[in-house]
Order: structure tokens, then C-alpha cells, then sequence
């Protein structure tokens, strides 16, 4: 049975949606926005491809103590498969926590929208069948924090 936890977060980003699209499918680029503040990003492989994907891993600080990596003390690590590539306009993910606990079972779907709006374009992730275990104010907060650093890089 699906999740109803989901969540809506969008940033406007100063480029075009090319541009925007771009630092998604590069992996190099997207290693340098999309771990959040306070967290190191380790990218394993990367298919850009739909039905590839890429896993990752995000660690927390050694000092952080408010917050529990999902697959070990420090580490969350997912596989992410692309079910859709649209070159400026969306990418659609399916996401699964690797992880031991049974509260971050299942698959995660996330929609990327790219909407080119006057101030640049408007990116927009819709995040649905969240896991049990994962807070849907975590999944947006940590989201945000991604997005934002997203915009700092085109600005």
C-alpha cells in the first residue's frame, strides 16, 4: 500500500531550465548543490539514462547529534532510478533507502519540474510515498536546503 505522506517544494533558480536540467544530469555539478549543508556527498555510479540512475551516499558530521543516518549512524544511502528524462521540462526518480530499518522500505517518488517563469525557471519536487520512517518536515527541509544551494550556484 502507498504512503499518503508526500511533499511540494519549489525555488526559483536565475537560468534557463536547459541550464537547470544541466546541473542534474552532470554529475560533478550535482554533487556540488545537492548534499545538504552540514553533509558530505559520495556519488558511487551515475547512469544518466532513463532506467539508469545513480546511488549516493550523504554523510553527517562526526558532531551531528540531532539527526540518525538510515542505513549506518552517519550514512544515508539511496539508489536512485530514473523512470523519466524530459531535457528541460521534468525528471522523474524512484527512490530506495538502503537501509536495514523496515521504516525506510519501499520506493520513493520524486517528480522534478523545470517551469521557465521571468526570474529564471521555477523548480518544483513533488515528493510522494515518503517511507514511514522518514518525517515529511525532514524530507522538505532537507529538500529546501538542496534547492537553495541549487539557486546560489546560478547566482
Amino acid at each position: 500500500m502507498a504512503s499518503p505522506a508526500s511533499t511540494r517544494t519549489a525555488q526559483t533558480v536565475k537560468a534557463s531550465p536547459a541550464a537547470v536540467y544541466a546541473a542534474f544530469m552532470d554529475p560533478d555539478v550535482l554533487m556540488q548543490w545537492l548534499p545538504p549543508p552540514g553533509m558530505r556527498g559520495v556519488l558511487h555510479r551515475f547512469d544518466g539514462r532513463v532506467g539508469g540512475g545513480y546511488v549516493l551516499s550523504l554523510f553527517y558530521s562526526e558532531d551531528e547529534t540531532r539527526f540518525r543516518g538510515k542505513t549506518t549512524a552517519k550514512e544515508d544511502r539511496v539508489e536512485v532510478r530514473f523512470l523519466e528524462l524530459a531535457p528541460s521540462r521534468r525528471i522523474v526518480e524512484a527512490v530506495t533507502f538502503i537501509s536495514d530499518d523496515p521504516g525506510f522500505a519501499g520506493t520513493m517518488r520524486i517528480e522534478i519540474g523545470f517551469a521557465p517563469v521571468a526570474a529564471g525557471t521555477e523548480v518544483t519536487f513533488l515528493c510522494s510515498n515518503l517511507p514511514p520512517g522518514l518525517k515529511p518536515e525532514d524530507n522538505a527541509a532537507g529538500t529546501r536546503l538542496s534547492l537553495q544551494q541549487l539557486a546560489k550556484r546560478f547566482e
